[in-house]
């Protein structure tokens, strides 16, 4: 069995469970366009293949990462949208191209380190959770993830703890040091909006912020520095907290208004995709999550055409930012999601 060895704790304890299975074990390392071309994670990643005893291979995923990942999130960007570019890469790249290599090589599957539970087996019977470490679970960037995928890969931290995992990853003897994921893998330590001024230094013009009435209520220093639902960093004094509403591109302009203005109804999703394969075609009750790590709320979700639908809470929820992820869920278990593409219905 293939692992996808990042050099961190939870890739190497991914890789000490499977050697504890008594599997043979082939460390596949993905070199991506960081600032350093990936050269401190490959030796990192080399250094636990070392450690732990198996065999290691640099997969370069550079140029394709850069397509399929990278450029779509400068993209969405400068298209006023707040993306997730974790989303894309599990798709395309992690359980995408990488997966295709390790089977390439000869291996059944594709283990990683996420903290995400799955169960069953069989053709169309394949089931995500939630990792039983809540605040380490990582479901929601899995949501685009179908039955094919699911039946040649393995997710051998579901069950566990972060502790227990860093526990078991030092007990193997992994070299891992204290490296640790970072949430954008590809800034390497620097802002997204560095990125942003390097290759869309048009959403780093400042300009005005309104009020929903047309008022301006100050300047703001550039529509990448924000995204919907957001209230710090405004810059802006009066009475009451003000949020972020809007992000218009076509004039430059920042649209801002009070808790009740920020709070929505629903939304509209486009691009669904669900674990099971099948798209509901009738109205759902379930569980929606429009933010990693945010909360799980009660929605009803409704078809509204292919691979389309609107999402409505009983009560006003949290604002929806466009291009973020909504992620459905029964209890515990990974429904699907789909993209935000508007905000209130």
């Amino acid at each position: 069995m293939a692992v996808a060895l990042s050099g961190g704790v939870d890739s190497a304890a991914a890789a000490a469970v499977l050697l504890r299975l008594g599997n043979d074990v082939l460390g596949l390392t993905m070199r991506l366009p960081t600032a350093d071309a990936g050269g401190s994670s490959v030796e990192a990643a080399a250094s636990v293949a070392r450690s732990l005893g198996i065999a290691h291979e640099v997969i370069d995923l550079a140029d394709e990462f850069e397509r399929l990942v990278v450029s779509p999130f400068v993209e969405s960007y400068s298209s006023a949208l707040t993306p997730n570019p974790c989303v894309e890469c599990n798709r395309s790249v992690k359980f995408g191209l990488l997966l295709e290599a390790a089977l390439a090589r000869g291996c059944d599957a594709l283990a990683t380190g996420h903290y995400a539970r799955l169960e069953g087996g069989g053709p169309g019977r394949y089931r995500l959770f939630r990792g039983a470490d809540r605040s380490k679970d990582q479901s929601y960037v899995l949501w685009t993830l179908g039955q094919d995928t699911l039946e040649r890969v393995s997710f051998p931290l579901g069950n566990m703890h972060k502790k227990q995992a860093a526990g078991l990853a030092l007990n193997a003897g992994a070299d891992v040091g204290a490296q640790e994921s970072q949430d954008i893998c590809f800034l390497s330590g620097n802002s997204y909006r560095d990125l942003l001024a390097e290759r869309a230094g048009g959403m780093l013009v400042p300009g005005p912020i309104l009020d929903r009435e047309g008022r301006v209520l100050g300047e703001h220093r550039g529509l990448a520095f924000y995204t919907v639902g957001q209230r710090r960093g405004l810059g802006l004094g009066g009475p009451r907290p003000m949020y972020v509403l809007e992000l218009r591109r076509e004039d430059n302009t920042l649209l801002v208004g009070d808790m009740e203005s920020v709070r929505c109804s629903g939304f509209y999703v486009e691009g669904l995709s669900f674990v099971s394969g099948n798209i509901p075609t009738a109205a759902l009750d379930c569980l929606v999550q429009t933010r990693y790590q945010g909360p799980a709320l009660p929605a009803l979700l409704e078809p509204a055409g292919e691979y389309r639908a609107i999402v409505r809470y009983p009560e006003p929820g949290p604002a929806a930012a466009p291009g973020q992820s909504a992620v459905f869920y029964s209890g515990d278990e990974l429904l699907g999601g789909g993209l935000i593409i508007r905000g209130h219905v």
